[in-house]
């Protein structure tokens, strides 16, 4: 239903789009999700054209959009889009915000205009605000009306961009319901949100986007649970990281148990696993050979409360926890004691030591 080929939309020197290529097929439910400003509502305003793209193109049903001779206001009809900040007009009821678009641009009768916002109304809940202003509804009332306004010109598709954002937490589940109830009836949805577990549970596919691409798709099942990429899995699983670099054996030690200290803190972490984490730190430094090139990172999945420390080292290979801990070392053997559990690896002739501490 929808192809998007090659689209890229700077503005500028800065680019926000680039080279994205995608199909939608009708009926689908696609939610796109990913860090601020990576050009997710950027993508959906292009679908409609108030973006106007820097290259690439857009077919809807085969239709190119770009294409100079392509009717875009009739193919606009087909795409209603909801948006964060609503777009009501404040000087009519609710009844003409959703009768006005009908009678102008479908050449419905005022009549048939009007029974057909009174059914949508009922759809979401709202047919006793008929004769409301917008300003004597709540948020949640508001989206919702403007999703009844969307419908109400029988779009084939629907646009939403990030329809919750604007919404006190108690006003986004009634907005998430009519969504809901939506994909059930087969509308094909193209959604940004922020709102994971719907997005988990409405999706037949989530966009992940991330550096102005669409990095990673898939379904839900794969998005959330066993993402491919990394940049995925950080989003998904909420991963904060410290790096630090070390290429000297003069390295300052307590500069870098600062840093560790002060991520900790950071993140709440219990201050039994943060002594910890400096000790094994110190530890796993002691027993370094070559310090031309060390990379320490510590990483905090919020998701799970995991806490990882991996040290990837240049130099021969060589997994000092195993070598050491045939030997005395009780120091070394308390810090695998306390860890979940020690890996090592060889790759690309580095020494790669991850260590799972035990957070609980």
């Amino acid at each position: 239903m929808i192809r998007i080929r090659n689209l890229s939309k700077h503005y500028g020197d800065l680019v926000v789009l680039k080279d994205v290529n995608v199909d939608i097929h009708k009926g689908e439910v696609i939610t796109v999700i990913g860090p601020s400003g990576t050009g997710k509502s950027t993508l959906l305003r292009c679908l409609n054209l108030l973006e106007t793209p820097t290259g690439g193109n857009i077919f809807i049903d085969e239709i190119p959009l770009l294409d100079k001779g392509t009717n875009v206001p009739k193919i606009r009809q087909r795409m209603g889009m909801v948006f964060q900040s609503f777009n009501l007009y404040a000087h009519l009821t609710v009844l003409e915000n959703l009768t006005l678009g009908p009678v102008k641009l479908l050449g419905r009768t005022k009549a048939e205009a009007a029974a057909r916002a009174i059914e949508l109304l009922k759809i979401v809940g709202l047919a006793e605000k008929v004769y409301s202003l917008p300003e004597e509804l709540s948020g949640g009332q508001k989206q919702r009306v403007a999703i009844a306004r969307c419908m109400a010109m029988e779009p084939e598709i629907l646009l939403f961009d990030e329809p919750t954002s604007a919404l006190d937490p108690t006003m986004v589940s009634e907005v998430l319901a009519v969504i809901r109830r939506l994909s059930k009836e087969g509308m094909t949805m193209v959604i940004v949100t922020h709102e994971m577990e719907f997005a988990r549970n409405i999706s037949s596919r989530v966009f992940y986007m991330d550096e102005g691409i669409i990095y990673e798709e898939g379904p839900p099942e794969q998005i959330f649970e066993n993402p491919v990429r990394e940049k995925t899995k950080a989003f998904i699983h909420r991963i904060r990281s410290l790096d630090i670099r070390i290429s000297s054996p003069d390295y300052d030690l307590y500069a870098i148990q600062a840093e560790l200290l002060a991520f900790c803190e950071k993140h709440f972490i219990p201050h039994r696993v943060s002594d910890f984490t400096l000790l094994m730190a110190e530890e796993v430094l002691l027993l370094q050979k070559d310090f031309s090139d060390i990379h320490l990172k510590l990483s905090y999945s919020e998701k799970d409360g995991t806490l990882n420390f991996v040290c990837d080292s240049a130099g021969e290979a060589f997994n000092p926890l195993k070598d050491e801990l045939d030997g005395d070392d009780i120091g070394l053997k308390l810090i695998v004691g306390r860890c979940q559990t020690v890996d090592y690896a060889r790759e690309n002739n580095r020494n790669i030591l991850l260590l799972k501490i035990k957070n609980a």
